[in-house]
């Protein structure tokens, strides 16, 4: 089970996303013209999700997707236009209500089911992959395992997630970052080595039978995310 920590920074995720930062995100996950800065960023978030639906099958008719973190519903729509039925859920109402209204209808050949909620959420059901795009950034390391042992019960084949990767710049970026007023600022990133995740994730009993796999990861601007696939079987 996810610990008090999991639980005490998925209620700041909520907090920020629901209330302090729907307007931005409104914003960046739009055509609207942006700053530079966060030119940067939609650049990024694009790229990554583009990875990510790249490392899923083609064809996803008849496959079950978890959209975990699924924001404004971007990744959920390619994914259902690709055949697949997909769960998106997300902390944030205004997040949700944000996506179901932008993309009303329109899903392809599949089908979107929105959530507002936690990922973890075993009432969610089986599903044959998972995708959390941005969504584990925030968590430690030993949170961001407890989550995917939780997952890997009830998946078939995937679990594609993003990691925020240790470096100098991220950590003298995050440096600076708390030198602003804790009320104007994001729940902080957790930065981690790559070799650290995947050493524990193959460490951790729930995770037998499944291996890490592909990585990538997408650095643009004052965007910069990692990609971690793992995969049942050997």
């Amino acid at each position: 089970m996810p610990t008090a920590t999991y639980a005490d920074r998925r209620e700041q995720l909520e907090h920020y996303f629901d209330r302090t930062a729907v307007e931005a995100w409104k914003r960046l996950t739009s055509d609207a013209p942006v700053s530079g800065i966060r030119a940067t960023v939609r650049e990024g978030r694009d790229r990554m999700r583009a990875t990510l639906l790249d490392w899923l099958p083609r064809d996803l008719a008849g496959r079950r997707i978890l959209d975990a973190g699924c924001g404004t519903g971007a990744l959920a729509v390619e994914a259902a236009r690709r055949g697949a039925h997909v769960v998106a859920i997300d902390l944030s109402p205004n997040l949700v209500g944000l996506a179901q209204e932008r993309i009303g209808r329109d899903h392809g050949h599949g089908r979107i089911e929105f959530r507002v909620g936690d990922m973890f959420d075993p009432a969610l059901g089986h599903f044959d992959h998972v995708v959390g795009m941005d969504s584990l950034i925030h968590y430690r390391p030993a949170d961001v395992v407890r989550v995917l042992a939780g997952l890997a019960g009830r998946t078939g084949q995937s679990m594609l997630f993003t990691f925020a990767p240790s470096s100098a710049f991220l950590q003298a970026f995050l440096a600076v970052g708390r030198l602003v007023p804790r009320g104007d600022r994001s729940p902080a990133i957790v930065p981690v080595a790559e070799r650290t995740l995947r050493r524990r994730i193959e460490a951790e009993p729930a995770l037998a039978g499944w291996r890490t796999a592909r990585t990538q990861r997408v650095a643009r601007g004052f965007y910069t995310s990692q990609a971690l696939e793992v995969l049942r079987g050997h």
